[in-house]
């Protein structure tokens, strides 16, 4: 049964017990040895086959070139197993740190894999590409890793149902660097003394701004969770090394709550199994069909659908307005409410125009679909009869549509809303969608065969149909994949792989 810890700041002269510190707690669900359920031995599977596919359909990006440039000039000591890289062949390995940074950066670079919202937003996919370097490197099993996964995706949805971030404008990237920590401490099989001393220094290393996601996004946007998951691998070193870390991270009176979060009479209830219960936080999760960010996703099916049945409304000269009436974080974040006048800017980065529900509402309602690459294209921004509908499309909170996105309730948690769109005849169309098609609990929910589906798209043209067979084979027979065989899980790219300007490395 789960069992809810409530987290405050403590003075330092109370000497708070490490037993009584959130990261202790944490820890102790890490090095709990319970068994992964069937069903979540298979969502780690799809979820391992999701980050590949939107890996490889990235592979030639520059903050990937960049990424991939970095780790290759990394590789490990001579006695040393390494991981490896999305892309390069198997026999070529680098550093874990810097395979989890490669990787990190390809899998996050398209806004493409999954995701989790609830007090703070987030992608535990990216608990992936650490878990999974280090598992690699340490010739590690099928099934420790899927423990470890297992344990990554758990901590991360604990953390994002409790502790809020972004209200303080601290990035969501902050809640990965404890969760990757505590991931590899799983992984490894470590105490819980050593996995609390890591996840205490991947928390610290770990907090930044949300001005990443804020004026004109940056390429930084790919690089900030992959970063905090490298951060999470050297943590994880200097603790098996004997280093510690500030204490208490969390509740201490100059710690982060204090002084990043809520404020010194802050407190938070945070969500943990109990010990030997399985950990489950994975199948909370939900990953996308469309190449946006999350709270798009049932935006883009709501305008695939509109396009279809009101053709009239995707010609500019017959729409007087649209108003998207969401919820908070979408008016504020992707929202016009976010006052970005680059959300309205046709000459916007791709990172840029990925945060636009204006954007992505038009071109979706125009097109009647969304494309990785062609919907983001300079050309496509640009049309003129696009920006004139664009300049048209506003967001509204409504406070109901809050409501339902902070519900914990799967069963009315939402990130969709109501489109009240008026024509120059005066005819209102009315129309509204509570989540993604892809969904649980969506019109087609991603099963194995979506992710399947949507692996061989991203793949076409990047790798060879031989190649990727294979991939999958070894993605689906991972819980029998022995000790020293996790190389199987690289995917070689059939492309030339482009290299960037010289660094420093």
């Amino acid at each position: 049964m789960t069992v809810n810890h409530t987290v405050k700041v403590h003075p330092s002269s109370a000497q708070l017990p490490r037993e009584e510190q959130l990261a202790w707690k944490i820890a102790e669900v890490a090095a709990d040895p319970v068994e992964v359920s069937p069903e979540v031995t298979d969502m780690v599977i799809n979820r391992v086959l999701d980050n590949a596919s939107v890996a490889m359909a990235s592979v030639n990006r520059a903050p990937i070139v960049s990424a991939r440039d970095q780790a290759l000039r990394h590789r490990p000591a001579s006695d040393a197993r390494g991981a490896q890289v999305y892309g390069v062949d198997s026999a070529t390995a680098v550093s874990p740190e810097w395979a989890a940074w490669a990787n990190g950066v390809a899998v996050r670079e398209l806004d493409f894999h999954d995701t989790f919202l609830a007090a703070e937003y987030s992608h535990p996919g990216d608990n992936i590409p650490p878990i999974l370097a280090v598992a690699q490197h340490a010739g590690r099993s099928g099934k420790d890793l899927i423990r470890g996964i297992a344990t990554g995706y758990e901590v991360q949805v604990d953390l994002v149902k409790s502790i809020c971030l972004h209200k303080h404008k601290i990035d969501h990237v902050a809640h990965i660097g404890p969760s990757a920590s505590a991931g590899i401490g799983t992984l490894l099989g470590l105490d819980t003394e050593t996995v609390f001393q890591a996840i205490g220094q991947g928390l610290h290393t770990t907090t930044a701004t949300r001005q990443s996601r804020k004026g004109e996004i940056s390429t930084w946007k790919a690089h900030a969770p992959a970063f905090a998951g490298k951060m999470a691998v050297e943590a994880v070193d200097r603790a098996m090394r004997g280093q510690t870390s500030p204490t208490p991270i969390w509740e201490g009176e100059d710690g982060v709550i204090a002084w990043l979060l809520d404020g010194k009479d802050a407190h938070y209830v945070v969500p943990l199994p109990e010990h030997g219960e399985a950990k489950r936080g994975i199948l909370d999760t939900y990953t996308k069909e469309h190449s946006a960010e999350y709270q798009a996703q049932a935006w883009i099916d709501l305008a695939r659908r509109l396009h279809s049945e009101h053709p009239e409304i995707t010609n500019a000269d017959n729409v007087d307005s649209i108003v998207l009436h969401t919820s908070h974080h979408t008016h504020y974040v992707i929202g016009s409410g976010a006052n970005d006048p680059q959300k309205y800017d046709p000459k916007a980065s791709r990172e840029t125009l990925d945060h636009s529900i204006p954007y992505i509402f038009t071109v979706a309602l125009q097109d009647g679909e969304w494309n990785h690459s062609a919907s983001y294209a300079p050309e496509r921004a640009g049309r003129p009869e696009t920006v004139a509908l664009w300049n048209k499309v506003t967001t509204q909170e409504d406070p109901e549509w809050t409501r339902r996105y902070h519900s914990l309730d799967i069963s009315e948690k939402a990130f969709g809303g109501r489109a009240e769109i008026t024509l120059t005849d005066g005819t209102r169309i009315v129309e509204e969608i509570a989540v993604a098609d892809a969904h649980p609990l969506g019109a087609r929910p991603f099963a194995r065969e979506q992710y399947l589906t949507k692996l061989r798209s991203l793949a076409e043209g990047v790798v060879a149909e031989s190649e990727l067979e294979r991939f999958i084979q070894a993605a689906e027979e991972l819980p029998s994949l022995e000790a020293g065989d996790l190389g199987a899980l690289n995917i070689l790219a059939s492309v030339d792989l482009a290299t960037g300007p010289e660094g420093i490395f």
